[in-house]
């Protein structure tokens, strides 16, 4: 792995947050267990109901914006998204050795970008839960940008209020479309990780260098 970073080149490294920094497993477990539940509660369903109807407003989301947005479930699921994740953020975990990865970053200068799609409410809870946000010099939420991370104009408009050169970036991100969509704007150095949530396998991760123990990759 440390074959293929070169940390002497790389200057900006970008990173994703759930399932990257954050344990997968409170956003796995928050959507398709407790949301449904509470669907089911709200709307006098069984729970197979209630999950069928809830993959079908999933499958029709997922990839964009919406998909991220907290203020969309809400009013598609005439549920309260933001009390529901407060109600279940004793979950919110840290991945193991990132706190340690991003000081030997910060020691090493390297500007170190947290890149979301996380909506703006779930960042806030993350970040008080956690408080991971001391280590980077600045935070970007696709919300303010207006598209998700799987799309190819996301790099350039993040170029244009974060400026980077692609040949010295580094993004990390466990999400396969998002590294797509990197790589084919030019950024060189791309990592997936391999096990997203730490109560699931490891994932798939096609011609990308995967991360599994953040030691694996530290600068220096």
């Amino acid at each position: 792995m440390n074959k293929y970073l070169d940390w002497q080149e790389i200057k900006t490294v970008f990173l994703d947050l759930d399932g990257t920094l954050l344990d997968l497993h409170f956003d796995n477990h928050f959507w398709l267990e407790y949301v449904p539940v509470c669907f089911a509660d709200k709307h006098d369903l069984s729970r197979e109901e209630a999950s069928d109807v809830m993959m079908g407003h999933y499958k029709a989301a997922k990839g964009s914006l919406d998909w991220y947005c907290v203020d969309f479930w809400t009013r598609e699921l005439d549920l309260d998204i933001e009390q529901l994740k407060h109600e279940m953020s004793h979950k919110i975990a840290v991945r193991p050795e990132v706190r340690e990865f991003l000081q030997a970053m910060r020691n090493a200068s390297k500007r170190i970008v947290l890149v979301t799609n996380a909506h703006p409410a779930s960042l806030s809870l993350k970040m008080k839960k956690t408080g991971l946000d001391v280590y980077f010099d600045r935070m970007v939420n696709a919300h303010d940008i207006g598209m998700a991370k799987e799309h190819d104009g996301f790099w350039k408009a993040l170029n244009e209020i974060e400026p980077f050169e692609s040949a010295h970036t580094m993004l990390i991100d466990d999400n396969l479309e998002v590294l797509q969509s990197a790589e084919h704007y030019g950024i060189k150095y791309l990592l997936a990780i391999l096990q997203p949530d730490s109560q699931a396998d490891e994932v798939e991760t096609q011609h990308f260098h995967a991360v599994h123990r953040f030691t694996d990759v530290m600068p220096g």
